[in-house]
C-alpha cells in the first residue's frame, strides 16, 4: 500500500513563491504518472501539473504555464511543486496523485496526498 504525506503549503503575497512537497511510502512501479491538482469550494478539482515516467514528459495548464514547475526526486520518492510570482487566483487547497501500474495491461492504482491550503494574498 502506498501513502503520499503533503508538506510545504502556507500563506504567501502575490508574486511570492512556494514549493509542495509530497513524499511516498510503500512499493513503487516503474510506469508511473504523477501530478497535482488543486480544488477550491465548489469547484471541480482541476489538474495543474503532471508527469510521466514512460517519456519524462510533463504538462501544465495553461493557467500556470512558465509559473509551476513539477519534478521528483526518485531516491527521495518525493514529488514537488514549484510555484511561482504567484497570484490570488492560485489560492486553493493542493493535491498530489500518484497512478502506477504493477502490470501495464492493468488498470492503474492511484493514490492521493491529504492536501496542502495554499492561501495566496494580494
Amino acid at each position: 500500500q502506498v501513502q503520499l504525506v503533503e508538506s510545504g503549503g502556507g500563506v504567501v503575497q502575490a508574486g511570492g513563491s512556494l514549493r509542495l512537497s509530497c513524499e511516498a511510502s510503500g512499493t513503487l512501479y516503474a510506469l508511473q504518472t504523477w501530478a497535482w491538482y488543486r480544488q477550491t469550494p465548489g469547484m471541480d478539482r482541476e489538474q495543474v501539473a503532471s508527469m510521466s515516467s514512460a517519456d519524462g514528459s510533463r504538462n501544465y495548464a495553461d493557467s500556470v504555464k512558465g509559473r509551476f514547475f513539477i519534478s521528483r526526486d526518485l531516491a527521495k520518492k518525493t514529488l514537488y511543486l514549484n510555484m511561482n510570482n504567484l497570484k490570488p487566483e492560485d489560492t486553493a487547497v493542493y493535491y498530489c496523485k500518484l497512478s502506477q501500474w504493477p502490470r501495464n495491461w492493468e488498470p492503474p492504482h492511484e493514490y492521493w496526498g491529504q492536501g496542502a491550503q495554499v492561501t495566496v494574498s494580494s
